[in-house]
């Protein structure tokens, strides 16, 4: 891909961010973003309602930001909060050449148009999810388990990545040490559930006990059979404490986890990402269909049902992930006040001492 191209590229994915988010243009066309194999959720509801906003917005820029070098360090500061997204998606989109240097084709760039406009809608409708929780004390729990590869990690990093980390955060633990070990299973978990005003994603969770842990030979066969006997309570409980909890299984076949591994093995960005567990799930993929089977049948229960996501492509599970979870929650839109930034206090009195030239990070970039 030129520099050119890439510019041009990315200008446009700015410029429709600007358009869903702050309005500095008019938003799309009034008829949804559809191709054959990705469909636009926004309606026209939400087409009336992001303009109404918009219009709104563009008001108060106009009237309240006057200097035009605080418009362009704003316009520079959006600029480098959507670069994150682009960021995020340089695994899937960058011109690889280490596969040919095989390049989008145009169905392809079709929908990653779709895909951003909708990710950013549904991040906006995070935020409101947020606010709600905060406002009302609510207490969310939502698992991902699945298989290694099929994408719980991207999910979970899309959900967080405009959310506050202090009401949303994920729980991802490492092994259970030797004292963990000696206590009660679900003892460890239990301390990283939410307060009120939390949400909390946990990424892989007691379920280790009926995938892993007994794929792997490392819990015996009566304390597997007490884990199923003891989750679906265990669950009730939470749900009977006011906790909403929701469970994801993110599925994928068994061609798409093989090409994932391969390209983690051949990417040094990525090989972190197999543990010796990972690769061992390769080895006993049909033995972890069992367990998954086995772990439906016994804890699928009414108060918390599980939601399967089909991960074979990464972006429509992401999106059909965050859709489904917003709507699993009644949440409401609460007003917020128009903020006003206050005029700084000055006091001409005031030095302030310069910082030596040996504490500076050296400017290398």
């Amino acid at each position: 891909m030129g520099k050119t191209e890439f510019l041009l590229k990315k200008k446009f994915l700015l410029r429709k961010m600007r358009q869903i988010i702050f309005g500095s243009e008019k938003l799309v066309t009034t008829k949804p973003i559809t191709t054959s194999d990705f469909q636009s959720l926004t309606t026209k509801e939400d087409l009336d309602r992001y303009n109404q906003e918009q219009a709104i917005l563009s008001e108060r820029i106009e009237k309240d930001i006057l200097d035009d070098e605080l418009r362009r360090k704003m316009h520079q500061d959006l600029i480098d909060t959507y670069d994150e997204e682009l960021e995020n998606e340089i695994d899937d989109y960058a011109r690889d050449f280490r596969f040919n240097g095989r390049e989008m084709s145009e169905q392809e760039k079709l929908d990653r148009r779709t895909y951003f406009h909708e990710l950013v809608r549904l991040q906006r409708e995070l935020i409101k999810l947020q606010d709600w929780v905060v406002a009302n004390g609510e207490r969310i729990v939502v698992i991902f388990e699945g298989r290694d590869s099929a994408g719980k990690g991207g999910a979970i990093k899309r959900i967080t990545q405009r959310l506050n980390p202090r009401v949303c955060r994920v729980a991802a633990l490492p092994a259970p040490t030797e004292r963990e070990q000696t206590q009660w299973y679900f003892q460890r978990y239990v301390a990283h559930l939410p307060a009120a005003g939390e949400i909390v994603l946990f990424d892989r969770s007691w379920y280790n006990r009926g995938g892993v842990e007994h794929v792997m030979g490392f819990c015996t066969d009566a304390q597997y059979e007490e884990f199923f006997q003891s989750v679906p309570e265990f669950e009730r409980m939470l749900v009977r404490s006011g906790i909403r909890l929701v469970k994801y299984w993110f599925s994928i076949t068994d061609d798409e986890q093989h090409a994932r591994f391969m390209s983690r093995i051949y990417d040094p960005l990525k090989q972190w990402k197999l543990s010796p567990m990972d690769l061992q799930s390769r080895r006993r993929w049909e033995d972890y269909t069992k367990a998954k089977e086995t772990m439906f049948e016994r804890t699928h229960i009414p108060e918390a049902p599980w939601w399967v996501v089909e991960g074979n492509n990464k972006k429509r599970a992401r999106l059909n992930c965050i859709a489904h979870l917003l709507e699993q929650i009644p949440y409401k839109e609460i007003p917020r006040d128009e903020i006003e930034l206050p005029s700084r206090k000055r006091d001409d009195e005031y030095y302030r001492e310069p910082i030596p030239d040996d504490m500076y990070v050296p400017p290398r970039y």
